[in-house]
Formats: C-alpha cells, sequence, structure tokens
C-alpha cells in the first residue's frame, strides 16, 4: 500500500531510530572487525571464515552482554580464543579491546541532510527518538550529535521487538493509525513495528550490520510501508 499519510497536514508520530539512520555507526565496526581479523591473520580459516565465527560469537554475546562496545569487545576476545592457537595473554587481550575502543573514540558523523530534515519534520509532528543498545553509550552519542533539540522524547530499549513498541505506545498513548517507525534494520525497525500495528518507513544503508538483515515485510492491510532512499526525502512525504 502507498506509504504516505493519506492527510500529511495531520500530525504522526515518528518514531526515529538513531544508528545508521541519523548518524554513521556500523562503518566503524566494519573498521574495527577487519582490523581484528588482519590481527588473528589465520593461517587455514579465510577472512570470510572468520567473520563467520565472529557473527555467531555475536549472537551469543547479546544474549549475555546486550548490544554495544562491551558486548562487541567479550565477541572479538572470544573470537581470538576460540581460532587462535596461542592462549590470550593480557597484552593480547588489550590489543584486542583496543580495536573496540576505536569506534568509541570516533566522532558522531551525522547523515547528509539529517539535521534540515528533523527541523521540518519537528515543526509539523511528533518526533520520539528511539534506539536500543547500552544507555550511557547511545545517551552520549544523542548528546553529542546536537540533535537532541528535535526529540519531544529519548527512548533507549534494550531491544527493538513487538513488546518493546507496544510498550512504547501504551507508555505515551499514541494511536497506531498515525504513528510511524522511522529506519534502516529490518529486523529491529520495521518488520517488528509492522507488527506491532505500526506503519513504518524503510530508510535502508548500504552498511547495515549483518545481524540486522531481514527480508522486510509486507505491510497489512491496514498499514502503510513507505521506503525512501534516503533520510531526506521524509520531507516529501511528512
Amino acid at each position: 500500500m502507498n506509504g504516505t499519510p493519506n492527510n500529511s497536514d495531520v500530525a504522526q508520530t515518528l518514531l526515529i531510530d538513531a544508528d545508521d539512520t541519523l548518524w554513521e555507526n556500523n562503518i566503524y565496526f566494519e573498521r574495527a572487525i577487519a582490523r581484528f581479523i588482519s590481527f588473528l591473520n589465520h593461517h587455514e580459516f579465510s577472512a570470510e571464515q572468520v567473520r563467520e565465527v565472529l557473527n555467531d560469537v555475536e549472537r551469543e554475546c547479546i544474549v549475555k552482554h546486550g548490544y554495544g562496545l562491551h558486548s562487541f569487545a567479550h565477541a572479538l576476545v572470544e573470537t581470538f580464543e576460540r581460532l587462535s592457537a596461542h592462549p590470550v595473554t593480557p597484552e593480547l587481550h588489550a590489543q584486542i579491546h583496543s580495536f573496540a575502543h576505536t569506534v568509541a573514540d570516533h566522532p558522531v558523523e551525522i547523515l547528509p541532510e539529517v539535521p534540515e530534515t528533523l527541523q521540518y519534520l519537528s515543526a509539523r509532528h511528533h518526533l520520539i527518538l528511539m534506539t536500543k543498545g547500552a544507555i550511557a553509550e547511545q545517551t552520549g552519542k544523542v548528546e553529542r550529535s546536537g540533535l537532541k533539540e528535535y526529540f519531544s522524547a529519548l527512548e533507549i530499549v534494550a531491544e527493538k521487538d513487538v513488546g518493546a513498541y507496544s510498550c512504547l505506545m501504551e507508555k505515551y498513548e499514541l494511536a497506531h493509525d498515525s504513528t510511524w517507525m522511522v529506519g534502516n534494520s529490518p529486523k529491529s525497525d520495521i518488520n517488528p513495528a509492522l507488527a506491532a500495528g505500526l506503519h513504518a518507513v524503510f530508510v535502508p544503508h548500504g552498511s547495515t550490520w549483518i545481524l540486522e538483515h531481514e527480508e522486510v515485510n509486507t505491510a497489512p492491510p491496514s498499514q502503510r510501508l513507505l521506503i525512501v532512499g534516503q533520510f531526506a526525502e521524509l520531507k516529501e512525504h511528512f
């Protein structure tokens, strides 16, 4: 079904994702992973095979430690322990952790035309920033981004699933027929929001984390799914 609101003059609620929707995020993890794989320098496993092991370990670490740099660092160390013939000495441990620290040290890089688009949208609609991950990390990125002023609220959740969307709808007493989730992740932003009865706007990013990949579901008959090429296109629809 066409994704544009029936009447764009009517105020909508836009739940907007942060990482890789408003600013770059995954590219820094990918660079850290490339350095880690080069450092491991495995003589039997290809880089692709090492990455497959790391993906599996990351899934396990998410269950144990949640999302964020702490979990990522654990995944790198555990992957090294599984694949290396050498034990992880304190020196190796520090070196592996340094790959994760490079992600933390990177400044927030806002994606093209995001501030202008948020300024336009916030004057017309109700914006809530909804992101998942470690609270301190995500809060820090929001503060450093300079974008906080455009949002009426910030929600940091442990996981973006149907339950999280339903709880947020109840907390803010939002109407399903005028609430949209905007983001780059089919797994976390689009599919669970549609399953929770919301509309959705898919903003693809060329470097979305592989663990967030899924086929984008079709919107049910009473809901709408909009796919745009870049964030700035939201001005054309809202």
